[in-house]
């Protein structure tokens, strides 16, 4: 069993990185940090048990499980996603909601790819990244609440998952130039789910500033950051 008090997730976009540490000392983060540092990052030079890599990309699908069909995966992707002749697709498993995610990391950075080839695992062999998207689907049954509501904002993007019990209600990405407008798409996703903010929690994986955060709180029961 991997030893989850000896790892690492980071979380990378185009305007940088963020990574969040657990181990014997407890946890601790990084806060938002420029990619020119990534090599000067001490935590970068240690191995870990399990390194988790995120990247920012609103290139993704989730389909069911028994519509998934390896020939179809660009196919799929593309109905949904802007796609460029050279962006590489690929697909992972979501056994969490018997499905699969689509997804291309082809955002024009290079960033996920150094901190692949720099953050190692024990054995030395390289985590390879994966979608924002995937590490939300993977953490929101984990999530207390019955109203599971699990966010990422982060480069103009809302990237947004709503449950209910075990049930997926919404899985996508909502271009946010600000938080004001990220607020918009998730009160209208709750009230198309016919939702109450009042009663519920909302659960952030990016950081907030004091300002975002209160402002939530004026909505919502409770405002967590994992």
């Amino acid at each position: 069993m991997t030893n989850i008090k000896d790892r690492v997730s980071i979380q990378v976009s185009l305007s940088g990185y963020s990574f969040k540490i657990q181990d014997e000392d407890g946890s601790h983060s990084s806060g938002w940090m420029s990619a020119d540092r990534v090599f000067t990052t001490p935590e970068f030079q240690k191995r870990y048990s399990q390194v988790d890599i995120s990247v920012f990309t609103p290139k993704f699908a989730l389909i069911p499980s028994h519509f998934h069909h390896p020939l179809r995966v660009r196919q799929n992707l593309a109905e949904v996603a802007r796609l460029e002749d050279s962006d590489k697709v690929e697909s992972v498993d979501v056994p969490e909601f018997a499905a699969v995610l689509l997804y291309s990391n082809a955002i024009g950075e290079t960033l996920s790819k150094v901190v692949s080839e720099t953050v190692l695992m024990a054995d030395g062999s390289k985590s390879s990244p994966l979608p924002e998207i995937y590490f939300m689907l993977k953490a929101l049954p984990q999530l207390p609440d019955y109203n599971k509501i699990l966010a990422s904002y982060v480069d103009g993007y809302l990237y947004l998952t709503i449950a209910q019990g075990r049930s997926l209600l919404l899985c996508n990405s909502f271009r946010a130039p600000d938080f004001t407008t990220a607020e918009y798409f998730i009160f209208m996703a709750m009230k198309k789910l016919q939702l109450n903010p009042e009663v519920s929690t909302i659960t952030f994986r990016t950081s907030l500033e004091s300002e975002e955060e209160m402002s939530l709180y004026r909505y919502f029961k409770c405002v967590e950051v994992l």
